[in-house]
Formats: C-alpha cells, sequence, structure tokens
C-alpha cells in the first residue's frame, strides 16, 4: 500500500469459512505506521449480518489494531457461495490525545471538510477446510470467484447504502448490568431472610425457656388443688 494512506488494512477481502447455523469470524489488521492519531470508523452494507468489535476505533502512532469481524449464523447458503455484502473502512487524522470516546461521526463528514480515506473491502465465502483431496478442489474453483468480485463495476457499486455494523458489546454491558442487580437484588433478599431468621430463633429460644417455668407453675397449681381436695376429704 502507498505510504500515503492514513492506515495499511490486511486483507483487503474478508474470507468466511462458510458453514451453514455457525457464527464465523475473522480478522482486520490496521496498522498505522505515521507519527498522527488516526481514528476509524468500519460500515458495512449488510448490518444486521454482522458485528464488528470495534467498530471505531484510535490507531496510536507507529502501532497496529484489530479488528474482530463476525458473521451471524446463516441459515441458507447463498447460490453459488457469492457473496455480495462489502465493508467500507473510513479513517481521518484526529488530535493527539484522541481517544475512542471522543470519536464523533462528525468526524468522517466529508462535507466538513475533513480529509476522510475510505478503503472498500470485499466480504468472500471460503469452503471449511475438509481432507486434502477435497481442499484441493475447493481451491482450484476458487479462482473463478475471486476475479468474479474483483469484477471493477462490482466492486465500485456504490448503489447500496453502508451503515454500521453491530457491536454486540452494548448488549453485552446491558446483560451484565442485569446480572448485577439480580445478584444485588438477592444479596438483599438473602440479608433480609437472615434477620428474620435470627429473629425466629430469638423468638424461639425465649419460647423453649419459657415452656418449664410454666410447667412447673401448672404443676404447682396442680399440686396445690389436689392438696386442698386431700385435705378436704
Amino acid at each position: 500500500m502507498s505510504n500515503e494512506e492514513l492506515l495499511q488494512i490486511e486483507p483487503i477481502e474478508l474470507q468466511f469459512p462458510f458453514e451453514l447455523k455457525k457464527q464465523i469470524s475473522c480478522s482486520l489488521q490496521l496498522t498505522n505506521k505515521s507519527d498522527d492519531y488516526v481514528a476509524f470508523k468500519v460500515k458495512t452494507t449488510n448490518p444486521k449480518k454482522y458485528c464488528v468489535r470495534p467498530n471505531t476505533g484510535i490507531v496510536m502512532p507507529n502501532s497496529t489494531c484489530d479488528v474482530i469481524v463476525t458473521m451471524q449464523a446463516q441459515k441458507e447458503a447463498p447460490p453459488d457461495m457469492q457473496c455480495k455484502d462489502k465493508f467500507l473502512l473510513q479513517s481521518v487524522v484526529a488530535s493527539p490525545g484522541t481517544t475512542p470516546k471522543d470519536i464523533t461521526p462528525e468526524m468522517f463528514n466529508k462535507e466538513s471538510g475533513n480529509h476522510v480515506e475510505e478503503c472498500k473491502l470485499r466480504v468472500a465465502y471460503v469452503p471449511p477446510q475438509p481432507p486434502s483431496p477435497v481442499r484441493e478442489g475447493s481451491e482450484e474453483g476458487s479462482s473463478p470467484r475471486a476475479s468474479i468480485s474483483e469484477n471493477g463495476a462490482e466492486f465500485h457499486n456504490d448503489s447500496r447504502t453502508y451503515a454500521e455494523p453491530q457491536d454486540n458489546s452494548s448488549e453485552a454491558k446491558a446483560l451484565i448490568s442485569k446480572l448485577t442487580e439480580e445478584k444485588n437484588s438477592a444479596i438483599e433478599q438473602n440479608n433480609k431472610l437472615q434477620k428474620e431468621l435470627e429473629f425466629l430463633r430469638r423468638e424461639s429460644s425465649r419460647s423453649h425457656g419459657g415452656i418449664p417455668f410454666m410447667y412447673v407453675i401448672i404443676v404447682g397449681l396442680l399440686g396445690l388443688f389436689l392438696g386442698y381436695l386431700l385435705k378436704k376429704t
């Protein structure tokens, strides 16, 4: 890649070993060889189908950043194993010290005069690695698909809009928050039950301490009553 590009992206084609009803992931490596902070954002033409972590971020000067793209489990295979999905990675120079929390959509707005670089990434389905004889046959069949996906008209087709892919981190945070609330509620309930149990124990000990005394009183009263009857007779 040219040294003028803000980020070097490897690979430029996302390859998923396609299997039905199974989540599949592949990774992108973003390399920043400059002395600038570079902010990036990942978009796709099919945001409901993919989860990208992180879908926005900062690549520090002279460092790299890994992005994981996960395709949700698919119920059906596409015709001829062809995929028309595409990704768009936007990058822009950020102020020194910028953090991922500081990233805003306005940073990637070209109309505001920002210099935004864009790189389109293709998606390709490759067969999972079977025994050697089958793998060789599948590799031979992969070249025609690659030449089709590299067709200029398809690659530069901008009729499909890009949108930010899903990021399950927010769902995970919500789940963690819910579990934390349930845990705190369970602890509070447990403390309440322990207090009630302690109260019952105290009442029980008081009751046990009072039973012999009452028994003595009753026996005494019965003795006096019997003695009175005996004297009377």
